[in-house]
């Protein structure tokens, strides 16, 4: 079943950001994922939720997606992220 990535992302530091955007497709692409959504506008329908950016990501399953977010390739990066923003990540099954 194929799985989601959602990242709801605050940059403090849009420079960094910029180089951290530079590596994360060859990471996703090498474990099978995708940009379904990547930094467009985005609009509150309900509630207060209004994300600064807004990321989905798809991948052929959980498992894989996890693989992606652990692996050595990807860890190296996201210390890049770490510093240029704030971030909240889940996974979740697609239909």
């Amino acid at each position: 079943m194929p799985a989601l990535v959602i990242v709801e992302v605050s940059i403090h530091n849009p420079e960094l950001y910029e180089e951290y955007k530079k590596h994360t497709l060859g990471t996703i692409e090498k474990f099978g994922g995708r940009f379904l959504v990547r930094g467009v506008k985005n609009e509150s329908l309900e509630g207060d939720w209004n994300p600064e950016r807004l990321v989905i990501l798809e991948f052929p399953n959980v498992d894989t997606a996890k693989s992606w977010w652990s692996s050595p390739e990807y860890s190296k990066i996201k210390t890049i992220r770490y510093e240029a923003a704030k971030s909240k990540m889940l996974v979740v099954e697609s239909n």
